[in-house]
């Protein structure tokens, strides 16, 4: 839906004013700032419910995905941000986790879980940074007691069974303690996805999301809704969230109706420009444009310590709400539109305009909850986690309700965070066996080298990307078909190792490539990874992720140093002489063998239904590594030439 406050901020206060405004504000609120993002099933190609987020805190910050276990009753949750605290009364749920390093946080090592999936199959992604107006903030502050980032996500999980009990019992905290910040928060299981909202200190709504509109919020928030607050069925909220505004002199009324959002939120002046960048950006990607000129004017930010240079701001607040300019969105679509760098929108592009973006430098962790409404709620929901930024990083999928391991390739909380600074990564190797960096690199090296560095590697990202999808479609048909517990937490465990280490092969050999490109020297031409086969957009040697999620014997990242360490070291001429040639770019594969009963479409990228001989596959890419960690540019100039 569309709703619009008859507001219009530079026709009142002036461009110049507005724009002084908004450029004391356009830092983000808080900073562990993020992007949003909703999509209806019945506006998505396979008829699942898409949404996430990706959070912008600082271009290399360490993150860690893993699994809180089950606790007794008397589990207590307590802050590092405020003086919270819950004790809970029952045995607590196993849940998945995405969390900060412990030396952000007083050595913590509970800090800010933020994303992730419970045995119970709630899901729960946390937090979107927003503020309160002046008036709310006078009438209603925030508390030193509440609950805030640092704990949501962790209480929500370890504790509801559903999404509306992770509502209730995040607002009734809200009401006995309050909240720290102002936020919005995404609850979703296998029937119902809920958008909360901490509006001031004591007051909250929670709203069950419809099934046709998107959403895109990059941090405003009085981006405007209509809501039935007397439908307890589809809206839960505070006692006081009219009453007490009312009360206090402050309460907006749109159309003889009481109108959250503007009573609430920040006032337009007061949303800075690079959040509206985003926004524009968001509506942009999703087909629902803004008219410059119409709906929004392009503004400079000329402080020295802007984070970018040019921004936008709207002539009127805008929905929160909206239908996009389709009703078939993909799974690649939406986890691609968290790395939106506003490419499409004239004047907003962050490559070109020195606009911020939504897959900015300073993402530092972005998921998307894939949500297959009415299936038991053990694999209704898969999450596609993507460590460091979108812009140049690659989502993982995963049974997060059922497993109960992590692949060793995700580094956790005990690595050394040493890394995050080091400012020479082409010749300063991250930690080993580590996904998180090895991603951060690659992202770090796109991002400083975007023209010679970045458009080959988001082809070769997007190639896997797309494999990804498509060979976990073949696990799931194999999940969906397992029906005892037992059954589908082995193949959860094999899968997310699997994808993770096919991940890690393929991007460990990318980012070596990348170096030695780098310390060659010779930018004449821009990079081109050995594995892109530049006529299809697709890998030449395929990951065997679906053969070794679905094969027998056990996969093998119980031995993280497998993939960089070959069967022979002793040897290392062999694997630089494959008795296969590899294909130079442009050629089709000839190292995989490929039977299948229908035709490829996917331009070189299996589709459902595909078989692979993955002996040769795993051969080649595990000897890849080790090659180009030899002397990965020769490879790469021999593939060239």
């Amino acid at each position: 839906m569309r709703k619009t406050r008859p507001v219009n901020a530079l026709k009142k206060l002036g461009i110049g004013l507005a724009f002084g405004a908004a450029t004391i504000m356009s830092m983000p609120t808080s900073a562990l700032a993020c992007t949003q993002v909703y999509m209806g099933k019945n506006l998505t190609a396979d008829g699942n419910t898409y949404y996430g987020r990706s959070e912008d805190y600082g271009p290399r910050y360490l993150k860690h995905f893993g699994i809180e276990p089950s606790h007794g009753p008397g589990h207590t949750y307590s802050s590092d941000e405020s003086s919270f605290m819950y004790t809970s009364t029952k045995t607590t749920y196993r849940y998945t986790y995405v969390r900060d390093h412990p030396s952000q946080w007083d050595n913590r090592w509970d800090a800010y879980s933020e994303a992730g999936i419970n045995e119970k199959g709630v899901s729960c992604s946390a937090t979107l940074s927003t503020s309160m107006n002046a008036d709310a903030e006078t009438a209603d502050p925030l508390t030193k007691t509440g609950i805030g980032e640092y704990n949501y996500a962790s209480v929500i999980l370890g504790e509801s069974a559903t999404a509306r009990e992770g509502v209730e019992l995040l607002g009734s905290l809200i009401d006995e303690q309050g909240v720290c910040s102002n936020d919005q928060i995404i609850i979703a299981d296998n029937n119902e996805t809920w958008l909360f909202a901490a509006l001031s200190g004591h007051q909250w709504i929670g709203m069950k999301l419809a099934d046709d509109v998107a959403s895109i919020n990059p941090n405003i928030g009085n981006l405007n809704y209509d809501v039935d607050l007397n439908d307890p069925e589809n809206c839960l909220h505070s006692e006081g969230i009219e009453s007490m505004p009312k009360e206090k002199g402050f309460a907006e009324y749109t159309d003889g109706k009481f109108d959250v959002a503007a009573t609430y939120g920040e006032t337009i002046q007061n949303s800075g420009m690079h959040q509206w960048t985003r926004y524009v950006q968001g509506r942009n990607y999703f087909g629902n444009e803004l008219q410059e000129g119409t709906d929004y004017e392009i503004v400079k930010d000329e402080r020295e310590e802007a984070r970018a240079t040019t921004g936008a701001l709207v002539h009127e607040m805008q929905p929160l709400f909206f239908q996009p300019g389709k009703k078939d969105w993909t799974t690649f679509e939406m986890i691609r539109s968290l790395g939106n760098r506003g490419e499409n929108t004239p004047g907003l592009n962050a490559n070109t305009d020195g606009a911020y973006a939504i897959g900015t430098e300073r993402n530092t962790e972005i998921h998307v909850f894939q949500v297959r409404n009415g299936l038991d709620p053990q694999v209704a929901t898969i999450q596609w986690e993507m460590l460091s930024r979108a812009a140049y990083s690659v989502a993982i999928p995963f049974y997060s309700a059922l497993i109960t391991e992590v692949s060793p390739y995700f580094s956790d909380q005990t690595v050394s965070f040493d890394h995050c600074k080091e400012t020479d990564i082409v010749n300063n190797e991250e930690p080993e066996n580590s996904i998180n960096y090895v991603l951060m690199d690659i992202s770090s090296l796109c991002f400083e080298n975007p023209d010679t560095l970045g458009i080959s590697v988001r082809s070769y990202l997007d190639a896997l990307q797309n494999e990804l999808i498509e060979q976990n479609k073949e696990v799931d048909a194999a999940m969906l078909a397992e029906t005892t517990t037992e059954g589908r937490t082995a193949l959860a465990n094999k899968a997310g190792k699997a994808a993770t280490e096919n991940t890690y092969v393929k991007c460990k050999a990318l980012l070596q490539e990348m170096r030695a490109y780098q310390k060659a020297g010779n930018f004449d031409e821009p990079f081109t990874p050995s594995d892109l086969n530049t006529e299809t957009n697709g890998l030449k040697v395929s990951i065997t992720y679906a053969k070794d999620a679905l094969a027998t014997d056990p996969v093998t990242p119980d031995q993280p140093g497998t993939p960089e360490q070959p069967g022979t070291p002793e040897q290392p001429a062999k694997p630089e002489q494959p008795t296969t040639k590899p294909e130079k770019p442009g050629k089709s594969d000839t190292t995989t063998t490929v039977t299948t009963n229908k035709t490829n479409t996917k331009g070189g990228l299996p589709t459902t239904g595909d078989r692979f001989d993955g002996r040769m596959v795993a051969a080649f890419a595990i000897a890849g590594v080790a090659v180009i960690s030899a002397g990965g540019y020769f490879l790469y100039r021999r593939n060239k030439e």
